[in-house]
């Protein structure tokens, strides 16, 4: 029954946003969850790469983290330049897709002392104020990459079963 509702409940979603010509790809695999913690000073941006990459995981997503930066760097919407925010931050939270071979897409919002609330792309040279517990949810049967669309000309997100 539960399942039924939801299927109801999500049924009109699905149908406008394919209507309105997104892509909906039916792609299913395992979930296998890895939980980091950062420590003061690490960079938050190049630790999961590293993580990714050593680990060899070709399709993850950030599911939820918390913490706090002391260094922020960020590249706001349709910007090319990155700004750098110093002083201490509320992780609000942080999403996006990565993989070993296909980088990353993080964006990150934070917020001061009185709730002030800042968002963008997570760029290289953020830091870590205290922690920033991470759980990383990776997709062993799938692989992300970055292809050219023909209708935005950047590079997004393409997805596939794994060749493993």
């Amino acid at each position: 029954m539960g399942r039924f509702i939801f299927l109801i409940l999500i049924l009109p979603f699905l149908i406008s946003w394919t209507a309105l010509g997104a892509e909906v790809l039916p792609m299913k695999s395992t979930v296998e969850a890895h939980i980091l913690r950062l420590g003061p000073g690490e960079d938050p941006k190049t630790t999961l790469i590293k993580y990714v990459q050593e680990k060899k995981i070709q399709a993850a997503s950030i599911a939820s983290a918390v913490g706090s930066l002391s260094v922020t760097f960020l590249r706001y919407a349709n910007k090319n330049d990155f700004v750098k925010i110093e002083g201490f931050r509320e992780v609000v939270s942080l999403s996006g897709t990565l993989g070993a071979s296909s980088g990353v897409h993080l964006h990150l919002s934070i917020s001061d002392d009185k709730g002030a609330t800042l968002g963008g792309h997570l760029a290289d040279g953020s830091k870590v104020y205290t922690t920033l517990e991470i759980v990383l949810l990776a997709y062993p049967e799938l692989e992300f990459s970055r292809e050219v669309d023909p209708k935005t000309t950047f590079k997004e997100l393409s997805i596939k079963k794994s060749s493993k």
